[in-house]
């Protein structure tokens, strides 16, 4: 994932509409850290998802067992993918939904595979092993397994749809010449030109991306700001008003390539990406090194973030029960 050229980061004043809401009071259901951190270590213990090993093949099907067991359908989207240097990998997006026929829904998504390079680790002769991926990959789909987890229990009003894409960490690695943006999030690509349903809509989308770090920092970023400046507010306005204010901090900050930009863009459904900025050059201090694993997790962070995001929904979409 890389960082685009943009804005300047300015802060941004919340909506001041949204505050007739006490979110501390929107009835949701209570998300497991514990459950979730467990999540994140069965998926490394399969080892590297890098796109075709066996790994990933144990993981996909670890993944798809378990939305089964909580969502209505799963589909597995089977694709191919040409990366920057020119091999073509496998891919598979998994789209899970709970209450698939209601009309107005909700997206949730995140990648689940892992990088082939760590290109950003200080130890030039590491930078061509593979990154573990927890916190980039893995708490965000433990994020999505253990909401349909808890969603199952007591669903909103509106149908959700979590998509765990793939291929999205594979772009052009740091040591190389090529440059091509495009090489990024295959999987939403993929997805966006090939919805899993005909004229598949939703309401609004998120995306998770690196939720689990010890040191959780969440800013505006400028495509959800353009594509979703609603859902954007809302979303910040939540979190401060349940105490978080100093993790979703209140600011614009530049623009993203993730798989939020594709969805937006090839299918208009506004959406809006969860992703950390730690203020500096890099995302996380173990980004695309080879020690972004399980003690890179804090459980406490995806709680965080979970809470967000279900008084968010929930307030939106009450629970029928």
């Amino acid at each position: 994932m890389l960082a685009l050229a943009g804005c300047k980061n300015n802060p941004q004043k919340p909506d001041s509409a949204l505050d007739a809401i006490d979110y501390t009071q929107v009835q949701s259901p209570e998300f497991s850290a514990d459950s979730a951190y467990a999540y994140v270590e069965n998926q490394l213990a399969f080892g590297n998802r890098i796109p075709g090993s066996k790994a990933w093949q144990q993981c996909a099907d670890y993944l798809t067992a378990k939305m089964q067991r909580w969502c209505d359908t799963v589909i597995v989207q089977d694709f191919k993918a040409t990366l920057w240097d020119g091999s073509v990998v496998p891919g598979k997006n998994i789209i899970a939904s709970i209450n698939p026929k209601a009309e107005r829904r909700i997206l949730l998504a995140a990648h689940w595979d892992s990088r082939m390079w760590a290109d950003h680790d200080p130890a030039e002769s590491k930078q061509h092993s593979p990154v573990p991926g927890a916190n980039d990959g893995a708490s965000g789909a433990a994020m999505l397994m253990e909401l349909a987890r808890v969603m199952n229990v007591l669903p909103p009003s509106a149908g959700v749809d979590f998509i765990f894409f793939d291929v999205e960490d594979q772009g052009v690695p740091e040591w190389t010449d090529v440059y091509e943006d495009n090489s990024w999030c295959k999987g939403s690509q993929y997805w966006g030109q090939n919805r899993h349903l005909p004229y598949y809509n939703a309401v609004y989308g998120i995306l998770f991306d690196m939720v689990g770090t010890h040191t959780p920092r969440f800013t505006k970023e400028q495509v959800s700001v353009h594509f979703a400046p609603g859902l954007t507010d809302k979303l910040w306005q939540v979190a401060a008003a349940l105490g978080y204010g100093n993790i979703f901090v209140n600011q614009n900050t530049d623009p993203i390539l993730d798989d939020h930009l594709y969805i937006n863009q090839l299918t208009g459904i506004p959406t809006a990406d969860i992703v950390q900025n730690s203020g500096t050059t890099s995302f996380f201090k173990h980004w695309h090194t080879t020690t972004d694993d399980l003690q890179a997790i804090s459980p406490e962070s995806m709680r965080i973030v979970a809470n967000v995001v279900l008084k968010t929904i929930y307030s939106d979409f009450p629970t029928k029960q």
